[in-house]
């Protein structure tokens, strides 16, 4: 539950309202697993930050890109260089199947996670200003109608946008200027300790990690944060 002394929220997005705290690389690659592609978790990971890198530093997903579209390009781009790497020696059959299989599955489980995010933060929406603070790729206005969420916060800070990344904390000192409150008035909600945390309580915000499987077994200082969830709905 949130302090009195709360008067604003800001969110952060990927790892936090679309997969329950859990790393987008962690959720992709347990969907490999269930649909039986043939790599090992190490392959992997290096195909999933080769995929990250390449979207950061070439504009290939458009601002009219829904969170499917933006799904769709990104795997194929992991899967292509599985392949091109001769990790995974698929025909085109094949690699069509496994894409459209994981594709769909991941889909699906983001779209009822989402759909639970949805009810709790139209209840936040009630009580309290919200702003989205994100490292996206400059669609997520776009994502967010897909998802029917666009009327539940007062700004959206893009990182491809403003041209700031997490955890640089300027990028929710952004948020805090939107919300105009002081930072001690507002908790920051997010997936991320060093992302999202760390910085937010740099700024003097407070902060609520939501703790998932994370892309690592790191350990973190658990003292930092003024709040730990597992759920969304613990925010009520």
């Amino acid at each position: 539950m949130l302090d009195k002394d709360i008067k604003g929220l800001i969110f952060d997005f990927g790892g936090t309202i679309d997969t329950a705290g859990c790393h987008w690389g962690k959720f992709l690659w347990h969907a490999y697993q269930r649909q039986g592609v043939p790599i090992t978790e190490e392959e992997f990971r290096t195909a999933y930050v080769y995929g990250e890198r390449f979207l950061g530093n070439n504009v290939i997903i458009q601002p009219n890109f829904t969170l499917r579209k933006t799904l769709e390009v990104k795997l194929r781009i992991e899967m292509e260089q599985l392949c091109i790497h001769d990790v995974w020696c698929a025909d085109d059959e094949e690699f069509k199947g496994k894409h459209q299989a994981v594709l769909n599955e991941v889909y699906e489980q983001v779209r009822k996670i989402i759909s639970h995010s949805k009810v709790v933060l139209e209840q936040l929406r009630k009580k309290y200003p919200m702003v989205l603070v994100t490292n996206f790729y400059g669609n997520m206005n776009q994502v967010l109608q897909e998802f029917e969420l666009n009327h539940l916060f007062d700004q959206v800070i893009e990182s491809s946008v403003v041209k700031i990344r997490k955890p640089n904390p300027r990028i929710f000192a952004l948020g805090v200027e939107a919300l105009a409150m002081k930072p001690q008035e507002i908790m920051v909600v997010g997936d991320s300790f060093y992302k999202d945390i760390e910085p937010a309580v740099k700024l003097g915000c407070q902060a609520a990690w939501f703790k998932g499987e994370g892309w690592d077994d790191k350990q973190y200082d658990e003292r930092v944060p003024d709040l730990i969830i597992n759920d969304l709905a613990q925010l009520l």
